[in-house]
């Protein structure tokens, strides 16, 4: 698989690269491309990549030692053994010192975790060698938990050296359509929901194969690849992920709101804040509110959403039938998956690409709107507006219905007339609405003839508008 977007990110790197001396921090959930993206960076470059392990420290030490001793072609750096990092640290910044070089550092908390002392070590060789030589160093590591502490906390002897961090996100939506030119924008929609933009993820589904058969082999199946994924991206990051599972299991369900989760799981609502918020601090669940909140922090209106796509699909669909799953019946829990896929699920994801859509359209000019903040909106009588923006400064809403159909069936007027009946609402009194309406499959004629004489009407199919 060839290298995927990532175009802010090699800029960020490529601008700390030309300083003096740059010090960047990249972290982010596994499988989400930190390596990949820093092995793109470094091509050309003079640079020394060392992976740190799960090892005592003398092997950690022994195994830069070698690194280090292929990156200078010394022949006694592999023969004596160097038990001091700053004295190993010294030699790669005294190796060809008027050449610019670049220290990687992978799984850097692992180092951290069997020498708590070693964010100190390399803060003093940093300040006294390091700096001084026009050297980059990147510290790259998985658990987010941890590199926060240890390498952007104001607590860590870290902080304050380093010039620029990057929290690497899965691709979005339109970064991957950019490289899977060849398939249609449904599939392209089924894909990303299913996979989350992690490149990983997308590396192991077969491009040729059905999306239910790498479904069925690489998530259903109890020897795939992803079939125990959550329990990896969990267990560095929690002490038990038992309470966190049940959490996420229930959102995934339907208990968006902290007084449904808290009965759901019985729990006090004080006893299930914190979990939340660990979660929330892990970009695994978001808190949403609807758009038009004057202070989103304090509303009382949140709701909870797994905020990782191909989490969203293993809770609500893996989850519940692991115990059929584990004794191999595969083609039946598959066979349940399928006539629900599109509607409890990869339409929400559907939701997730217009928001995203949104944004650009807007950006690029090809919808008269200035949005402040863009989300989802949802009032009295079980309202809800899957794409929601607000323009406070002219006391504008955007109000836009998806509809993430299959076959020949297309967007009609019926659509439009429902959600402008949502609009009537007493909570959206003042605003001045303009309409947006998202189709997989497109639009009837009725409906587009009228757009064609409404500036308030944008019909958007695909990313397009019509």
């Amino acid at each position: 698989m060839n290298f995927i977007g990532r175009t802010q990110e090699l800029a960020a790197l490529e601008e700390n690269y030309q300083r003096n001396a740059g010090f960047v921090v990249i972290y982010g959930r596994r499988r989400v491309g930190k390596t990949t993206l820093i092995t793109e960076f470094i091509k050309n470059k003079s640079a020394l990549y060392y992976l740190a392990t799960e090892e005592r420290e003398p092997q950690n030490m022994q195994n830069f030692q070698q690194q280090l001793a292929a990156f200078t072609n010394k022949d006694y750096l592999r023969a004596t053994p160097i038990t001091d990092w700053t004295a190993l640290l010294s030699l790669f910044a005294e190796h060809n010192p008027g050449e610019k070089k670049i220290l990687i550092i992978d799984e850097f908390q692992y180092l951290t975790e069997i020498n708590p002392a070693f964010p100190s070590i390399l803060q003093k060789i940093w300040d006294e060698t390091l700096s001084r030589h026009n050297i980059m160093v990147i510290l790259c590591g998985s658990y987010i938990s941890m590199m926060k502490t240890h390498a952007l906390s104001y607590e860590s002897p870290l902080y304050g050296r380093r010039t620029a961090q990057i929290r690497l996100q899965p691709l979005t939506f339109t970064e991957l359509a950019a490289y899977y030119t060849d398939k249609p924008f449904s599939e392209l929609v089924t894909l990303y929901a299913i996979t989350g933009g992690v490149p990983k993820y997308l590396e192991f589904f077969d491009n040729d194969a059905d999306l239910f058969e790498n479904i069925s082999r690489h998530i259903l199946n109890k020897n795939g690849y992803l079939y125990e994924e959550p329990l990896f991206l969990l267990e560095k990051e929690v002490d038990t992920s038992i309470t966190y599972f049940s959490i996420l299991k229930a959102i995934a369900a339907g208990k968006t709101r902290l007084s449904e989760l808290a009965a759901a799981l019985e729990m006090k609502t004080t006893t299930l804040v914190p979990y939340l918020t660990t979660l929330i601090d892990l970009h695994l669940i978001e808190r949403r509110v609807p758009v038009t909140e004057q202070t989103p922090e304090h509303s009382k209106k949140g709701r909870y959403h797994i905020q990782d796509s191909f989490l969203r699909f293993w809770f609500l669909f893996v989850s519940p039938n692991k115990s059929e799953l584990e004794i191999g019946k595969t083609d039946v829990v598959l066979e349940r998956i399928k006539p629900h896929f599109i509607d409890r699920f990869a339409s929400f994801v559907y939701e997730d690409v217009c928001r995203e859509f949104f944004w650009d359209l807007c950006a690029s000019k090809k919808i008269s709107f200035e949005p402040a903040r863009v989300g989802s909106f949802w009032g009295k009588g079980d309202i809800e507006i899957d794409v929601a923006a607000v323009n406070r400064s002219e006391k504008k809403l955007f109000a836009g219905e998806c509809k993430f159909y299959s076959g020949e069936k297309v967007v009609d007027m019926s659509v439009y007339a429902d959600l402008q009946k949502k609009c009537r609402t007493q909570e959206l009194a003042g605003y001045e609405i303009v309409y947006g309406l998202f189709s997989v499959t497109g639009f009837d004629q009725r409906l587009k003839e009228l757009a064609k004489n409404n500036p308030d009407l944008y019909l958007i199919n695909e990313k397009k508008v019509e």
